[in-house]
């Protein structure tokens, strides 16, 4: 049986600032859709989400909404003005009856209903505008980065809640998790056309390859007929006879197909280069603690963080994950214990509220206002690693194009602004990197990227993010802080975490009062009872996070290896990687074997 549709946009055409953003779209929303909207940032997803909810009217065709259909819209900014506390807000709008759906949101979200909006965070706004779609239950929902300013927590309540809803959906978000989990069907903006897929967006990396190696195949078939046609038309033609001018006509038909190609946007050429190197040991915690009046935020925790960990930070809001990092790293003292760090230590710091970005100024100002990319007595070049560049040309490094150059930063989407602080972050040296909620806002693709180069990169990562995805693919440590004081060290990402406290159980590491125990690199939870010593088991721990590191690095160096002409181009090059890959391999085998014997020895 046909589903009846919730809303239905035909031949929709959509320009902004004289740049085409849609051109004869047209689609369909159905009830009981569970629907990803994706794409590159700045191609128009908010901006489709708006028009679908009746915010942005088109400059051509019709949106049609279902017989009695109400669609609710998740805004990124709400307009709170005219209401006292976050509740009233969220429940504006509801019969009395219902107010108690709002109080319901506002516990799975975690924020306080009675909390005034006067002293409400950006964070806490976004949560009661969520409550208030959710309270509202319409029959569709448009939800535009619903898990920003979410922990995992609430954001696994959030993904109950959808899973569960009759309610019709479209999401925006950076969170391939939460993606994976809730979608069915994924709408894909490129280049102002959107395709659908009847699959969710696990599926949905597969298509765009396909789609584009479809494209690619298609363009290097045209480009050879143009360049077989182009020969003939200078090596072929004897006289002017009209089969002759025709096939002429033919390669300028073709010719104007290629120019009217819109090529995809590259990703953007993003690099941390580390500093000079700092010394083996970058951090050492003994015992440190920390209170803010009668709450615990952390009690007696100790911790060596070596040149080259990763280490993830997570728990819920306000469980004490930055006050944490800021202690290690020396920007506020623990109550109690001692933090060292180690020599020469480069620092850069990714700050989640974009506090580093005057929404006022200019992208150009915004560089070249910074004291540390400021080139002396040159007004358009930044110093980025230590060369000058233009401005421009860096900023392009950073997909921005002219146009934008000059425009305030307020202007720009949120992918856009964290874009711009990645731009200035890359540009010095450092070998200690702290990322704030990097991932909030970017696109899939930036976030590929962004992994990449915290995989190449040479210092040292410390990372607060609820994007759990992303922590699996980059952390080699995460450090979980449940709230009550405790923080708890694992081995490896996300899932490794959850697997290590068996799923939703509680930390099972013990909490004490007594004094610190000599600090050890990523200290894990004590095994089970066995015929290991501590130091084996500690090393049983750890080999799994070794192996891996090796099996990555033994690929990036057989890719490289791969080219035929590298030996020929780059004999010295070749040899090196060539002794590195047989050295890693060696390691491989010996960690593997290790592994093995411990297993066994562990298991009699």
């Amino acid at each position: 049986m046909a589903r009846a549709p919730l809303l239905q946009l035909t031949d929709i055409s959509l320009t902004f600032g004289g740049n085409p953003v849609f051109q004869d779209l047209s689609l369909i929303v159905q009830q009981g859709d569970r629907v990803a909207l994706v794409g590159r940032n700045g191609s128009g997803k908010s901006t489709l989400m708006k028009v679908m909810a009746g915010l942005v009217e088109p400059d051509r065709g019709e949106v049609i909404l279902g017989a009695g259909a109400h669609v609710g819209y998740m805004e990124q900014d709400p307009d709170l003005s005219g209401f006292q506390t976050l509740g009233e807000f969220a429940a504006s709008g509801l019969p009395e009856s219902e107010a108690y759906r709002v109080e319901m949101a506002a516990e799975g979200l975690k924020f306080d209903p009675a909390r005034p909006v006067s002293t409400a965070s950006g964070g806490e706004r976004r949560r009661a505008a969520l409550a208030r779609l959710l309270a509202q239950a319409p029959e569709l929902m448009l939800l535009d980065e619903p898990t920003n300013h979410l922990d995992i927590e609430a954001i696994g309540w959030l993904e109950d809640h959808l899973s569960q809803t009759r309610a019709a959906y479209v999401i925006i978000s950076h969170d391939r998790a939460f993606l994976r989990r809730l979608t069915r069907a994924t709408l894909w903006i490129d280049r102002g056309e959107v395709r659908r897929q009847e699959r969710g967006f696990e599926h949905f990396e597969d298509w765009r390859e396909a789609v584009w190696s479809a494209e690619d195949d298609a363009r290097h078939k045209l480009d050879r007929k143009i360049k077989a046609e182009a020969r003939w038309a200078v090596e072929g033609i004897s006289a002017r006879r009209k089969r002759n001018q025709g096939r002429v006509r033919a390669l300028a038909d073709l010719r104007a197909e290629r120019a009217a190609q819109i090529r995809r946007q590259g990703t953007a050429a993003m690099a941390f280069e580390a500093g000079p190197q700092s010394g083996k040991r970058v951090i050492e915690a003994q015992g440190i603690t920390k209170s803010f009046g009668d709450r615990t935020i952390l009690k007696p925790f100790d911790l060596r963080v070596k040149r080259g960990d990763r280490i993830a930070f997570v728990g819920p809001n306000g469980a004490g994950k930055t006050t944490l990092i800021r202690m290690l790293t020396g920007e506020i003292p623990p109550d109690q214990g001692s933090v060292t760090l180690g020599t020469n230590l480069d620092l850069a710091v990714f700050d989640q509220t974009r506090s580093a970005l005057n929404p006022d100024q200019s992208l150009w100002e915004s560089l070249t206002g910074d004291p540390e990319m400021r080139v002396s007595g040159r007004a358009d070049q930044v110093m980025v690693r230590g060369q000058p560049r233009h401005v421009v040309g860096y900023l392009k490094d950073f997909l921005f194009d002219d146009a934008q150059v000059r425009a305030p930063v307020r202007s720009l989407s949120g992918g856009e602004k964290a874009r711009l602080l990645l731009a200035r972050l890359m540009a010095r040296n450092s070998n200690l990197l702290v990322l704030d909620e990097p991932t909030n806002d970017l696109d899939v693709e930036t976030l590929d990227l962004l992994q990449d180069i915290l995989g190449d990169y040479d210092g040292t990562v410390l990372l607060v993010s609820h994007d759990r995805d992303f922590i699996d693919r980059v952390a080699d440590t995460t450090i979980a802080m449940e709230g009550d004081g405790r923080a708890v060290i694992y081995a490896g990402g996300w899932s490794d975490y959850r697997a290590q406290r068996g799923e939703d159980a509680p930390a099972t590491a013990p909490v004490s009062e007594a004094p610190a125990r000599k600090p050890v690199s990523a200290e894990k939870p004590k095994a089970a009872k066995s015929g290991l010593s501590f130091t084996e088991k500690h090393r049983l721990e750890e080999l799994p996070a070794v192996i891996s590191r090796l099996e990555a690095e033994i690929a990036k160096l057989s890719a490289f290896l791969s080219d035929p002409d590298l030996y020929a181009t780059a004999p010295q090059k070749f040899e090196k990687a060539t002794a590195a890959l047989s050295e890693r391999q060696s390691a491989l085998e010996a960690a593997e074997e290790e592994w093995l014997l411990l297993e066994e020895k562990a298991a009699g």
